[in-house]
């Protein structure tokens, strides 16, 4: 049969081949997914997430956390380095040489009481897993086990990320500080998503999150009481100018396909009806998916603070709080490694259940590896089933996990790193049974 009488079979081979890679081998895709569903494997990773989520952590503090995950490591026989950035555990499976792929999840909990009423709610009052991370450690534990199990097969090493302070620490920042990411050629992380159907996952080539910082100002005045106020200069007053005068950087100075975003979201100030406060303290945050639009909107964001302030006879100071908060960069997906996982993806889950997601101004700190590494995605894994109630999003108090996801990521996580390092070794993965030679 001549390829030019068969154009379906023509664009068959092109897209096995537009993205750079050759041909996946199914029995690691979908043996993989099969492995991670089995009861006993799902058994033991819902046990794993439900530990960490009675005891959640925050950022820097994940003892407890750390040890669990350097347990389970050690019940694998998979080498780790530890103490990384404070908390982090950093794992190896395979020949201990490169290349190198690395895998990462982040550890901490939030600073919120949680209101879901289960068995296995959070112990820490004030504490909660409400944005998945727990989740999140399990699935790339899950994949260490899977992993492990085929570790023969591997063409060079899997780098096992287990991160802290994700939630506005910076702690991805203090891992490549920390020599983490040195010797890594690519990698790869992922997020649970509330918004996308379960055995679905989602990406997007280029900018996918939001680079974003924090700013806090003081703006003050001259207190006094509220019915003289011409004897007094009112910050209120300033600030509330101000608060306004900042909504126009978005709406009147970016350009409309360039999103960005200015939010004020703290005013303190005053305690009593009838005394105008000395100072008032107003807080937020700014995000912008381009390095460029960050830098120019971190810059008008002081000048308007400053200058509307004295508009009103008030002074100020703005603070950006970079050293308690690092300002994160955009999360930007590399096309090539965002096309290698579509093409892995497609072949565990199927076309259908493979989605381009749109970007978010939502920030990750994962935005520092696509910076250090050559090559990074960062994907969503969906774990929205209708028919088992309504999913809250990320940071609720009501937040939960649908358990049933974890196989997924698990695999997904364990079939990108196996099938890249063959790729690049040019031969083929060949999955056979559980090998038992040390790293």
């Amino acid at each position: 049969m001549e390829l030019s009488k068969c154009p379906a079979l023509i664009l068959l081979l092109l897209n096995l081949y537009s993205f750079g890679f050759g041909s996946l081998s199914e029995s690691v895709t979908g043996g993989f997914l099969r492995r991670a569903k089995e009861s006993e494997f799902v058994d033991w990773m819902v046990g794993i997430r439900r530990r960490i989520h009675e005891n959640p952590e925050l950022g820097y503090e994940e003892f407890e956390t750390s040890k669990l995950i350097r347990k389970e490591l050690d019940s694998l026989g998979i080498r780790y380095e530890h103490p990384v950035a404070v908390t982090g555990v950093v794992g190896y499976v395979g020949t201990g040489e490169a290349p190198f792929v690395a895998l990462r999840a982040d550890m901490d909990a939030l600073p919120m009481q949680e209101n879901v009423e289960w068995e296995h709610k959070s112990k820490v009052p004030g504490k909660m897993h409400a944005c998945g991370h727990d989740g999140h450690v399990t699935m790339l534990l899950g994949a260490a086990k899977i992993l492990q199990e085929h570790r023969d097969e591997l063409k060079g090493t899997v780098v096992l990320l287990f991160q802290p302070a994700e939630e506005g620490g910076g702690g991805a920042e203090k891992m490549i500080e920390a020599g983490a990411v040195k010797n890594v050629d690519v990698i790869f992380g992922c997020h649970l998503a509330t918004d996308i159907p379960l055995g679905v996952v989602s990406s997007r080539p280029g900018p996918i999150m939001a680079g974003s910082g924090f700013f806090e100002a003081v703006i003050s005045g001259k207190g006094g009481h509220a019915a003289i106020p011409q004897h007094t200069i009112d910050p209120i007053l300033a600030a509330s100018n101000v608060i306004v005068s900042l909504q126009h950087l978005v709406s009147r100075e970016a350009d409309p396909l360039d999103s960005q975003v200015v939010t004020v979201a703290k005013f303190q100030g005053g305690g009593a009806f009838n005394v105008i406060p000395d100072s008032i303290t107003i807080g937020g945050t700014f995000r912008a998916f381009s390095k460029e639009s960050f830098s120019q909107l971190k810059q008008r964001i002081k000048e308007v603070i400053v200058s509307q302030a004295s508009v009103q006879r008030c002074t100020a100071t703005v603070d950006f709080l970079n050293g308690k908060y690092p300002f994160f960069p955009v999360t930007t997906n590399s096309e090539n490694l965002h096309n290698y996982f579509q093409k892995v993806a497609v072949d565990m889950l199927g076309t259908e259940n493979v989605r381009l997601r749109l970007p978010m101004m939502g920030s990750e700190d994962f935005s520092f590896f696509t910076e250090a590494v050559p090559e990074a995605c960062y994907y969503f894994v969906g774990m929205n089933d209708e028919s088992k109630g309504k999913l809250y999003p990320g940071h609720s108090p009501y937040f939960t996990i649908n358990e049933e996801a974890l196989p997924y990521g698990a695999a997904l996580h364990a079939s990108l790193a196996m099938n890249y390092l063959s790729e690049l070794s040019g031969s083929p993965p060949k999955v056979g049974g559980a090998s038992h030679d040390e790293l």
